[in-house]
């Protein structure tokens, strides 16, 4: 089977005209500049897994539509629709980008149509006895705290682990209560997904009462480094200050949920703390456009969409219904069982 070489302009193989995997690694290597790194290890990893294996032999001028169906239709045993697509999208590029090059004359992958997949993973939403169990793991570290925003709050993933605790802001001013600003995250540019997914969101007084512990932990350790403390720094660092990883912060959401008696933490993702914020603010009876609101959709129609089995039909608003749903914790602990 030909396979890539790390050297894009030479043909892996030395085939002319190119075999089928050449095009692939001159795409991965050339074809994406500017792309973000986790965008082109996913492409990467699926080409490496689902492309070149099944139609890394032969020439590209080989290629046939009847090839490209077969081998869709094998993959759609094994793969979700989305990624199916994704996988098409691959090939389909990196054919184009031949083409431009003029070491393609056709598109074959222009010619089939993707076949539908397996069913996606479904999204689920932790129950009020997980939620409170949850919210009790890992009590004063830095993934509880993380949980409690994403739980209470309904930040995103790509939104939490780029906050700066400049944009937390954790004493009331004036009438304004604690709150804290979505205004940046992981993705290109630093932009949040949509641009109303750029909001300030009121924090109920659980997630104060954490943040502030948790700040005044950060705090502590940038004094005990021998470092200057400022609110540029990230909420939720590495050990050396720098941004973590969403695989980081999965495994550690994990851990948290092993420690909260989850049976089988590796069915969970972080993602699934929002859909959980939005399910129990929908069966506190919070509106639709409201909740859409807090998660920072472009419409309510979205909403409905993306968390149509989390939304329960409703009535009437945000941070006070998680209080009343997830009281705070005791001051200083006080009352807390042993």
């Amino acid at each position: 089977m030909c396979r890539s070489s790390p050297t894009p302009a030479a043909s892996c193989c030395g085939c002319h005209p190119p075999c089928r995997a050449e095009p692939m690694s001159d795409w991965l290597a050339q074809g994406l500049k500017g792309r973000e790194a986790t965008s082109v290890d996913t492409y990467r990893s699926l080409a490496d897994n689902h492309i070149i294996p099944q139609l890394g032999k032969g020439k590209l001028r080989d290629l046939e539509a009847d090839d490209l169906d077969a081998w869709l239709e094998a993959e759609a045993e094994v793969l979700a629709t989305q990624s199916l697509k994704m996988v098409h999208s691959v090939l389909r590029r990196s054919i184009s980008h031949a083409q431009r090059r003029g070491r393609a004359v056709r598109n074959v992958a222009d010619l089939v149509e993707v076949p539908e997949g397996r069913s996606g993973r479904p999204s689920k939403s932790l129950s009020l006895k997980q939620a409170a169990a949850v919210l009790r793991a890992k009590e004063g570290t830095w993934i509880h705290a993380y949980v409690v925003l994403s739980l209470l709050v309904g930040v995103r993933p790509e939104e939490a682990r780029p906050l700066t605790w400049s944009h937390v802001h954790l004493s009331h001013s004036g009438k304004e209560r604690p709150h804290v600003d979505v205004w940046r995250s992981v993705r290109r540019h630093g932009e949040t997904k949509t641009r109303k997914s750029r909001r300030s969101l009121a924090m109920p007084q659980q997630t104060v009462v954490v943040m502030r512990a948790h700040k005044r932990r950060e705090q502590a350790a940038c004094v005990a480094a021998g470092k200057e403390w400022t609110d540029e720094r990230l909420v939720f660092p590495t050990e050396t200050g720098e941004l973590r990883s969403a695989l980081n912060v999965r495994r550690n959401f994990r851990t948290l949920l092993k420690e909260a008696g989850f049976a089988n933490p590796k069915e969970w993702t972080p993602r699934e703390l929002r859909t959980s914020f939005v399910s129990v603010l929908s069966d506190h009876g919070i509106p639709i456009e409201v909740i859409s609101r807090l998660v920072g959709h472009n419409g309510s129609g979205t909403t409905e969409r993306v968390y149509r089995k989390q939304l329960r039909p409703v009535i009437s608003e945000g941070a006070e219904a998680m209080d009343a749903t997830c009281p705070p914790p005791a001051p200083d602990g006080a009352g807390r069982p042993r």
